[in-house]
């Protein structure tokens, strides 16, 4: 799998949904600022003359020469916008047009999309910024951002788009041009595509580590303490991150809020009830420092689990729960000082004062460094992937 957080990747649920246009818009808002490349992907199921979408087809398949075939658009010519402002022509004409620095166009055969990919990669660089037309291109490159562009009568979704639907950060609605979805949420920071939440990430800190020994938050993970490679997985997705810790100048050069106990020593529930009132939003997702690895596309939808609800709480199928990887409301903050009011401590005991939705997670996919021997088990076993 590669990762290239440089790639904002487009697929679409149907035909002419307004891919290539979101892919236009998006050139156009940052290309001003930095070369965007384009790319367009067309997968190949196999050249047997038989088009994959019915009917007689255009060629594209029978006259691939190999396994893969690269061809930049150089060609504006290509693209036609009328008096009224519609566009036709090839999109890679309309990316081109659009304002991008280079336009590819890639048609691979289905069982070498991997080839076709390192190929790509050796001509535009690994960390090319680039808006991608695709969908089967997810089952080999992890992007910055997935979307999936659906139309607003659309019940069925082309195979291709089934395939990797469960991989994407959003589904946008589109209706004649227009997308249910503001469109300023998305972000390129740094080189890479970012979807920013109206929600704070609060970062517990102020843990003791006595199983460790040693600070956990300040544990190297390639040559960086543990909390900041969490809080630079954080960054740009949500609108604030705070810290909760009581050392206040220890974190301070992460460059975010530090938010210190209103009663120091109280455990986790202290922290996150401080941390919840200092926050700019009602949605919070709430992070323990030892957890390096961030699954993003399951915390936004733990975010979109949190209408109607509280707390949103994984939860495994042997019973365990991870409060300590969930999503508090403001809301529950009246739950939490009540507890910490009648000398609780425990997160579980505010779950029978609010309302909890508890949201299944696969026993494994949370990650927790508690001892030396998990943390150089984990330094061992994702080595690679840091």
């Amino acid at each position: 799998m590669f990762k290239l957080d440089g790639m904002l990747m487009i697929g679409s649920a149907g035909a002419n949904v307004g891919k290539t246009e979101l892919a236009c818009t998006l050139i156009k808002k940052f290309g001003s600022s930095r070369e965007i490349v384009g790319i367009k992907v067309t997968t190949i199921k196999a050249k047997d003359g038989r088009c994959p979408r019915g009917g007689r087809g255009c060629g594209v398949c029978s006259s691939l020469d190999g396994d893969f075939c690269i061809t930049q658009e150089t060609n504006l010519s290509r693209y036609v916008a009328d008096t009224a402002g519609k566009t036709s022509g090839k999109d890679t004409g309309r990316l081109l047009a659009a304002g991008a620095s280079r336009v590819f166009w890639l048609r691979v055969l289905k069982r070498h999309l991997q080839q076709g990919v390192k190929a790509l990669l050796d001509i535009i660089g690994p960390d090319a910024v680039s808006v991608c037309e695709t969908n089967s291109l997810r089952e080999v490159v992890k992007p910055g951002l997935f979307l999936i562009i659906k139309g607003h009568n659309g019940k069925k979704w082309k195979s291709s788009a089934g395939e990797v639907k469960e991989y994407a950060d959003k589904i946008i609605v589109s209706d004649n041009g227009r997308f249910g979805f503001d469109l300023g949420r998305i972000k390129l920071t740094n080189g890479k595509w970012v979807m920013q939440e109206n929600a704070t990430a609060i970062i517990l800190a102020g843990g003791a580590s006595d199983r460790m020994g040693v600070d956990k938050s300040m544990l190297p993970i390639k040559g960086r303490p543990m909390i900041e490679r969490i809080s630079e997985q954080l960054r740009g997705t949500f609108s604030q991150i705070l810290i909760s810790a009581n050392e206040v100048d220890k974190y301070s050069y992460l460059g975010f809020e530090v938010v210190p106990d209103k009663v120091p020593y109280q455990g986790p529930l202290m922290g996150i009830a401080s941390a919840l009132e200092a926050s700019a939003n009602e949605l919070n997702f709430v992070a323990a420092c030892d957890i390096p690895s961030i699954n993003i596309r399951f915390v936004r939808r733990m975010l979109a689990e949190a209408n109607g609800a509280d707390m949103v709480i994984p939860a495994t199928g042997d019973g365990k729960y991870e409060p300590l990887f969930a999503v508090y409301c403001k809301n529950a903050l009246i739950a939490i000082n009540e507890v910490l009011s009648s000398g609780g401590r425990k997160i579980s005991d505010v779950f029978g004062r609010c309302k909890v939705k508890y949201i299944k997670m696969e026993a494994g996919r949370i990650v927790n460094i508690n001892t030396m021997a998990e943390y150089e088990e984990f330094q061992k076993k994702h080595d690679d992937q840091l």
